[in-house]
C-alpha cells in the first residue's frame, strides 16, 4: 500500500537556533519543512462529553424520562460513578510521565539534535528513537527532576526505528508501566509526552484518540525528496506531536505505555505516527539480557490479504499472508529469497501462509507482526496453504539482515 511520504520530526542536526517565526531559517538543515511542523503544531485537548454522563445517570436510574413512568431512585446498591476525560488524563499522566525523559544528542562540529525517551527499567535502561541517537558522538539524558546526565547507545533496531541508550550510576530513576498495543481499537483515548522544541517545553501533554491502526510509511531525508526508510503497521494519532516528541512515550487511559511517537506529517496537523509497544518489547528484553539487538528473518515477501485482495487476485483466502511480488511492469516474480530461512523450510511463491505458532495471520495481526515476538533462532511452526491443501512446515528464523526492507 502506497503512504505519504513524511519526514521525522527532528531536522537535520544544526549549529543555528530554532526561532519560531513565520521566515525560512537561514542556518543549515532547517527547511521549509520544519517551519511548516512548527507553525502548524496545535494540542489537542481533553473534553468531557456531557451527553455520556447523561446517559450514564439515565441508565442507572437517577434521572427520570420526560415521556414516560418515573424511573425509580438509586437505593443503597445503586451507585453511579462517572469519571471525566480529563482525570482520566491527569491519572496516567502521573504514572508515565516522571519516567519521561529527555534526550540530546551532539554530532562532530557541534550540531545537536533533540528528542524524548522511555525509561523501561531502573538499572537506566530507556527506550528512544533510532533517528534521534544514530551517528551521535554524545549523549546526554535530561531525566524529570533537572538532572542531566551522560548516556551511551547500547544498540539500533535494524527493523524499525527504535535505539536503546543507557544511563549508569543514576539512582531515584521513575520506571514507565509498559502496556500492550495487541488490542488496541480506532477511538480509543491515548496521550503523548514529550519535551518539545528542543527542551523549552519539557515534560508536555497532548491528548487525542487512536485514528488508525496499521498504518505504513516512508520517510525522506532532509532534501523532501529522497526515502531513507519504511515504517509498517504503525499507531495513527491525532495527539498533537511536535519536534522534540520523536522517542516519547503514546499513553493509553489506564497509564500504561502502548506506543513510542515516531513521526508526523509535516503538511497536516493532526496526524501523527506511533511505533507499537509491541513491537519494541523484543529489543527491550534483549537489551536487559546483554544480547545484541536483532530481529527474526523469513526471507519472503508477501501481501497481507483482505477482502479486495482475494477478488482482485481470485484467491481462496480473505485473510492471510500471500507470499507474492511484482516487478515495476505488475507481473508476477520469485518472492522467496535463495537459502534464506523460508527458502530451507520449502515455503514456494505462491503460497498463503495462515499460521505461525497457531496464531491466525490477519489485518489485526500480520506476519510482521507476529514473527517479531520471536529471536532470531528459533524454529516456529508455519501453516502454508498450497493447491488447496495446508501444509505445515518448520522454519528456523534467521537474523534480520540490516539490508532488509
Amino acid at each position: 500500500m502506497d503512504a505519504t511520504p513524511e519526514r521525522w520530526f527532528e531536522p537535520t542536526p544544526s549549529l543555528e537556533p530554532v526561532s519560531m517565526v513565520a521566515s525560512e531559517p537561514s542556518g543549515p538543515g532547517l527547511g521549509r519543512g520544519l517551519v511548516a511542523l512548527i507553525l502548524a503544531a496545535s494540542v489537542v485537548g481533553a473534553v468531557s462529553g456531557g451527553a455520556g454522563v447523561y446517559v450514564a445517570l439515565r441508565t442507572a436510574g437517577v434521572i427520570e424520562t420526560a415521556n414516560g413512568p418515573a424511573v425509580s431512585q438509586p437505593t443503597a446498591a445503586t451507585v453511579v460513578s462517572v469519571e471525566s476525560n480529563e482525570s482520566t488524563v491527569i491519572a496516567a499522566v502521573g504514572r508515565v510521565s516522571p519516567a519521561v525523559v529527555g534526550i540530546k544528542t551532539v554530532y562532530d562540529g557541534g550540531a545537536t539534535k533533540s528528542g524524548s525517551g522511555i525509561v523501561y527499567d531502573q538499572r537506566g535502561w530507556i527506550l528512544t528513537n533510532k533517528h534521534v541517537v544514530e551517528g551521535g558522538t554524545g549523549i546526554t539524558v535530561r531525566l524529570t527532576d533537572g538532572r542531566m546526565v551522560p548516556a551511551s547507545i547500547y544498540g539500533l533496531d535494524n527493523l524499525t526505528d527504535l535505539a536503546i541508550v543507557k544511563v549508569d550510576g543514576v539512582t531515584g530513576l521513575s520506571v514507565a508501566p509498559i502496556g500492550s498495543s495487541d488490542s488496541l481499537q480506532v477511538g480509543e483515548l491515548v496521550i503523548a509526552i514529550g519535551n518539545p522544541l528542543d527542551f523549552q517545553y519539557p515534560d508536555t501533554v497532548t491528548s487525542g484518540i487512536v485514528s488508525a491502526l496499521g498504518r505504513d510509511l516512508s520517510v525522506l531525508d532532509a532534501s523532501g525528496t529522497a526515502p531513507t526508510s519504511s515504517l509498517h503497521d504503525l499507531i495513527q494519532t491525532d495527539a498533537a506531536i511536535n519536534t522534540g516528541n520523536s522517542g516519547g512515550p503514546l499513553v493509553d487511559a489506564s497509564g500504561r505505555i502502548i506506543g513510542v511517537a515516531t513521526a508526523q506529517t509535516a503538511v497536516a496537523p493532526g496526524i501523527g505516527f506511533a511505533i507499537p509497544i509491541d513491537i519494541a518489547k523484543p529489543i527491550m528484553q534483549q537489551a536487559l539480557a546483554g544480547e545484541k539487538l536483532s530481529r527474526p528473518f523469513i526471507g519472503v515477501t508477501y501481501e497481507l490479504i483482505d477482502r479486495g485482495t482475494q477478488d482482485r487476485y481470485q484467491l481462496p483466502l480473505s485473510e492471510g499472508a500471500w507470499v507474492h511480488a511484482e516487478d515495476a511492469s505488475g507481473r508476477s516474480i520469485e518472492a522467496v529469497v535463495s537459502g534464506s530461512p523460508g527458502d530451507k523450510a520449502g515455503i514456494k511463491t505462491g503460497d498463503i501462509i495462515t499460521r505461525v505458532e497457531g496464531q491466525d495471520i490477519d489485518e489485526a495481526h500480520p506476519l510482521q507482526d507476529i514473527l517479531v515476538q520471536y529471536a532470531p533462532g528459533r524454529r516456529v511452526s508455519v501453516q502454508v496453504l498450497r493447491n488447496k491443501t495446508y501444509l505445515t512446515l518448520m522454519v528456523t528464523l534467521g537474523t534480520r539482515p540490516d539490508s532488509a526492507t
